[in-house]
């Protein structure tokens, strides 16, 4: 079986988006010519019906229709969240980066950053980690570091967001994401012989995602590099932080 490439994924996206274009605009120009009010009660029922595509041909139409409305900003963000909700992360992520760019101090601007988050989170889940179980955690995880980056943005601007204590916890575990591609890298130095820049990881991930279990397989590698390096005084330094926090491990009886 041929290998599926990331490049080649994002190929097919590309090539389904552009076909995607023109039936939107057939689906939007299907919309019967009312009011953007009577629309707008449409398009609400149909997302509280889960009928996200119909949610979205609908407001769509209105954003098309009556860019500067007084329901606008509502509609947009209504959009984003049918975007994410039907698996869209190509135009929700697109009318987000709008969103925020154009209204930066709309009220509602924690929800905006909260949705692309969440998008950029489908995005890794839905395209990766679902490939008949393989592990992606070698993968440079950009879309988690962006996701990161927004629920850092509400807790750090938005403090009092209703979304911020479910941020906390996203980010959590998103630490966890990243440590592991840190720790594949270090452990792919390792392997290489490559002692400086695999301590060098394993340092990053002990002093930026601490605590998370990665952090013991990272004392781990900087030992060993530092042993390997003749770096006495590190390696004895790692030693005690290992002692400290993994009493059990087993290179302490080395």
């Amino acid at each position: 079986m041929e290998k599926l490439t990331i490049k080649s994924i994002i190929l097919v996206l590309a090539m389904g988006l552009a076909g995607c274009s023109s039936s939107d605009n057939n689906a939007i120009q299907a919309v019967p010519d009312r009011s953007a009010q009577s629309l707008f009660g449409d398009a609400r029922e149909a997302l509280d019906n889960n009928l996200y595509q119909r949610a979205i041909q609908l407001l769509s139409a209105i954003d098309t229709r009556y860019p500067y409305g007084p329901i606008s900003h509502q509609v947009q963000i209504d959009l984003i969240y049918a975007y994410y909700k039907s698996g869209n992360a190509a135009q929700g992520t697109a009318l987000a980066d709008r969103f925020l760019r154009l209204n930066p101090t709309h009220p509602n601007v924690d929800y905006v950053y909260y949705m692309r988050a969440l998008i950029n989170l489908s995005t890794e889940s839905n395209l990766f980690q679902g490939m008949a179980g393989i592990d992606r955690s070698d993968r440079d995880p950009a879309a988690s570091r962006d996701a990161f980056n927004d629920f850092k943005t509400i807790l750090t601007d938005y403090p009092q967001s209703k979304y911020a204590a479910d941020a906390r916890l996203r980010m959590l575990e998103i630490k966890s994401r990243l440590a592991k591609y840190e720790l594949s890298v270090a452990d792919f130095y390792l392997q290489r012989e490559a002692y400086a820049s695999a301590a060098n990881r394993g340092r990053y991930i002990v002093e930026y995602y601490s605590p998370s279990k990665e952090v013991e397989k990272a004392l781990e590698i900087m030992i060993i590099c530092y042993e390997k390096l003749g770096l006495d005084d590190m390696e004895k330094n790692a030693k005690q932080v290992l002692a400290a926090n993994y009493p059990n491990n087993s290179l302490l009886g080395q």
